[in-house]
């Protein structure tokens, strides 16, 4: 009987990561992103997580390696039922900086993600950046996000008008969808100050729904103040980010 268990318990677990894989998709003419695509069953939205840093996913064996917040929880946004694709590098560039981020290369290459997104699953498609990766997100919610998105969620900003071409640095009064501005308190990077995410907050003068959300949990913080196992990489805490950015999407409300 016991055996018979684990097989059954085998197989489910394995069939609900059947559709688990590694994709290269045509952006532009010669240029291919590589995405990796996590279907459930019953999803009601597509997330697409955009990481932070290089933008590399450090692939190995066909799956994402890296430990950016986004990447290594990206089990957890799949467990508060959604479809995920989580974004890396593009053929022509190796280094993701907030110059490119903010480049019509880069927004070109996320609307072909979000539009196979769209057409893949038909379901309402939301961007989550984290640290770089929220000046992707907000450079695509102003370029195409009133069309095409649902919302967006912006964790770890980059933040200042200092920093070349960081969130406040965008139009942000030109969003007209839902944004989420999460943070943690104890981030200590210095492009990614607490003390300004208010300011991403006043200048999101158009979104219908916009909401600003500090925490203080995780534990064991090391390393690098800006890499991804610090507070700036939630470290500790990402079921519970995760948590309150999936009930936040379901349902967002300022």
């Amino acid at each position: 009987m016991r055996t018979m268990f684990s097989a059954v318990l085998v197989f489910l677990v394995s069939t609900a990561f059947a559709d688990d894989k590694l994709m290269n998709l045509d952006t532009r003419p010669g240029i291919s992103v590589s995405v990796y695509s996590m279907k459930r069953e019953g999803a009601s939205a597509t997330v697409v997580l955009l990481p932070g840093g290089e933008g590399d996913l450090r692939i190995k064996q066909g799956v994402p390696s890296s430990n950016n917040f986004l990447v290594r929880s990206r089990e957890y946004f799949a467990a508060n039922g959604f479809n995920i694709l989580v974004v890396g590098n593009p053929t022509d560039v190796s280094d993701l900086d907030n110059s490119f981020r903010t480049s019509p290369k880069h927004v070109e290459d996320l609307l072909k993600v979000v539009e196979f997104a769209k057409r893949d699953s038909g379901l309402p498609v939301w961007l989550v950046g984290t640290s770089r990766g929220t000046v992707s997100a907000t450079a695509a919610a102003i370029s195409f996000g009133n069309r095409e998105l649902a919302g967006i969620v912006l964790t770890s900003s980059v933040t200042g008008n200092r920093k070349n071409r960081g969130v406040q640095a965008q139009e942000l009064g030109t969003i007209r969808i839902p944004v989420l501005v999460m943070h943690h308190e104890r981030d200590s990077c210095d492009a990614c100050s607490p003390d300004e995410v208010s300011r991403i907050i006043s200048g999101l003068n158009n979104a219908p729904v916009k909401k600003q959300i500090m925490v203080n949990g995780g534990a064991n913080p090391r390393g690098n103040v800006c890499a991804a196992m610090h507070w700036h990489g939630f470290i500790g805490m990402e079921k519970e980010a995760v948590e309150i950015i999936s009930n936040w999407i379901k349902s967002p409300k300022a």
